[in-house]
C-alpha cells in the first residue's frame, strides 16, 4: 500500500530551509520541492511510463506557485492517463515556442520575397524590399509575425502617412497583408492584420502623370532643338522618339539594336519586352509593331552613328554593355524646364489625346498602337494584326503633324479619312 503523503503548504514552502545536501519535500501523487544547498527550489514531477522512470520539472519556486505547480502536475497525470508522455508533450511545446519567435516578421517577409523574384522585374523586387527594409522592418521587423497586433500595424503605417507618402502607405499594407498570408499558408498562424485595414488610411487620390498640351508643343520642341540645355545628342534623339513613337520609356531605352531593320524600317518590340507579356498569368504574347514613320526611321540612323557599335540603342554612359539610366530621360526634361509639367509617360498621354482630338483618330486605333491590354483576350491578336496598316498611316501623319509644327507651318487638324 502506497505510502500517504500529507501536501504540502505554502508555509512549509516559503520557510523551507537549504542543508548541506539537497533535499526533496513531498506534495503526493509524484510531486515534491527540490530544496538545493544554495537555496534554490525547483518543483519536480516523478512518474514511470513503459517501465521507465521520468522526471518532469515545473520551474523554479517562487516564480512558479504551490498552485500552479499542482496544476501543472494534475494536467501532466491526465496526459499519462491517455498514454501520452508529458515529457514529449513539454519538449513539443517548447519547440513551437521557440519557431514562433524565430518567425519573425522580417524573415518570413524575406522568404516570401525570394519567393516572388521569379515573378517579379528587377526594379520591382528591389523597390518592395527596399520599403519594407526602410519603413516596416524598423518598426515590426524583429515581433513574432503571430504576435503582431492591428495597433501595431496601424502605427507603423501611420508612420509612412504622416510624412506624406500615402500611396507608399497603401501600398506597404497590401504588401504587409501578402507577408501575413503567406506565412499563415506555410502553417505559421496570424491575425493578419493588414488585411482588415480598409479604412485606417486615409484615401488617395488617384492623381495622373504630367503631360503637356498639344497647345505646348511649339514651345516644347524648340527647347529640343535649341538645345540650350546641351543634351547629348542620344538623349535628344530620345526625347524626339518618345515624341514620334511614344513607346513607354522602359521599352524605349531598353530596345537593342537587334529588333531593328534600318533598311526596312522595320521594329518589331518582342511580347517578352512588353509591359503585359512580363506577366506571370496569362502574358500577352503579342508582339508590338513600332510603326515607325519616315522621321522616326532617320532619326534612328543618325543615332546609329552614335551608338551603333553597341548593344542598345541608348547605351549607359558609364557601362555600355548597360542600358540607359531609368531617369536619363525625366532628367532631361526636368532640365529643360518641364519639371512637373511633363513626364516620360507624358508623352503617351499627348499622343493620345492630340491623335484623337486634333487628328481625328478612333480611339481603337491609339490605343493599339499604345500597345494597351484588350478587354477580349481572343480578339487581341487579331485586332492588332487588323489595324497595323491605319496604326502605319496614323504614325506617319502624326510625324508630318510634329514637323509641320516645328516648321511653324500651318498644321492640319482635320480628320484624317480612316482605311
Amino acid at each position: 500500500m502506497p505510502k500517504l503523503v500529507t501536501p504540502l503548504t505554502d508555509i512549509q514552502v516559503r520557510n523551507a530551509k537549504p542543508k548541506d545536501k539537497a533535499y526533496k519535500l513531498a506534495d503526493g501523487a509524484g510531486m515534491y520541492l527540490l530544496v538545493n544547498p544554495d537555496a534554490t527550489k525547483y518543483w519536480r514531477f516523478d512518474y514511470r511510463l513503459n517501465d521507465k522512470r521520468n522526471t518532469l520539472a515545473f520551474g523554479k519556486y517562487p516564480e512558479v506557485s504551490l498552485t500552479q505547480a499542482r496544476d501543472q502536475r494534475k494536467a501532466a497525470r491526465e496526459l499519462l492517463a491517455s498514454g501520452t508522455n508529458p515529457a514529449a508533450t513539454r519538449d513539443q511545446k517548447k519547440q513551437l515556442a521557440n519557431d514562433v519567435a524565430a518567425n519573425t516578421f522580417e524573415k518570413i517577409a524575406r522568404e516570401w520575397h525570394a519567393n516572388r523574384l521569379s515573378a517579379w522585374s528587377t526594379a520591382t523586387a528591389k523597390d518592395t524590399i527596399s520599403r519594407l527594409e526602410k519603413d516596416i522592418f524598423p518598426e515590426i521587423g524583429k515581433m513574432p509575425i503571430a504576435d503582431i497586433t492591428h495597433m501595431q500595424m496601424i502605427a507603423a503605417l501611420r508612420k509612412v502617412e504622416d510624412r506624406g507618402a500615402g500611396e507608399v502607405a497603401h501600398r506597404l499594407k497590401s504588401t504587409c497583408a501578402r507577408v501575413f498570408s503567406y506565412a499563415n499558408q506555410h502553417g505559421i498562424e496570424n491575425r493578419n492584420p493588414a488585411a482588415d485595414l480598409k479604412d485606417v488610411l486615409k484615401p488617395v487620390k488617384a492623381s495622373h502623370f504630367a503631360a503637356i498640351s498639344a497647345d505646348e508643343l511649339p514651345a516644347f520642341l524648340e527647347s529640343i532643338n535649341k538645345n540650350d540645355t546641351r543634351l547629348y545628342a542620344p538623349t535628344r534623339i530620345a526625347l524626339r522618339l518618345m515624341l514620334l513613337i511614344f513607346v513607354r520609356s522602359s521599352e524605349l531605352r531598353t530596345t537593342p539594336w537587334s529588333e531593328i531593320n534600318l533598311e526596312t524600317g522595320e521594329w518589331v518590340i518582342p511580347w517578352q519586352r512588353m509591359k503585359r507579356g512580363k506577366l506571370t498569368i496569362n502574358p500577352d504574347q503579342t508582339d508590338h509593331h513600332v510603326c515607325l514613320s519616315r522621321q522616326g526611321l532617320e532619326l534612328l540612323r543618325e543615332l546609329h552613328h552614335y551608338t551603333g557599335g553597341s548593344t542598345y540603342l541608348f547605351p549607359n554612359q558609364r557601362d555600355h554593355g548597360k542600358p540607359m539610366s531609368g531617369d536619363a530621360i525625366r532628367m532631361a526634361l526636368n532640365r529643360m524646364g518641364y519639371e512637373g509639367k511633363m513626364t516620360t509617360h507624358g508623352f503617351r498621354a499627348l499622343a493620345m489625346t492630340t491623335l484623337k482630338e486634333k487628328l481625328g483618330y478612333r480611339h481603337e486605333t491609339v490605343d493599339r498602337q499604345l500597345a494597351h491590354a484588350q478587354k477580349d483576350k481572343i480578339a487581341s491578336a487579331y485586332d492588332r494584326a487588323q489595324f497595323l496598316e491605319e496604326r502605319k498611316k496614323m504614325m506617319q501623319h502624326w510625324a508630318d503633324y510634329l514637323d509641320g509644327i516645328k516648321n511653324s507651318s500651318n498644321v492640319l487638324h482635320a480628320k484624317f479619312k480612316q482605311a
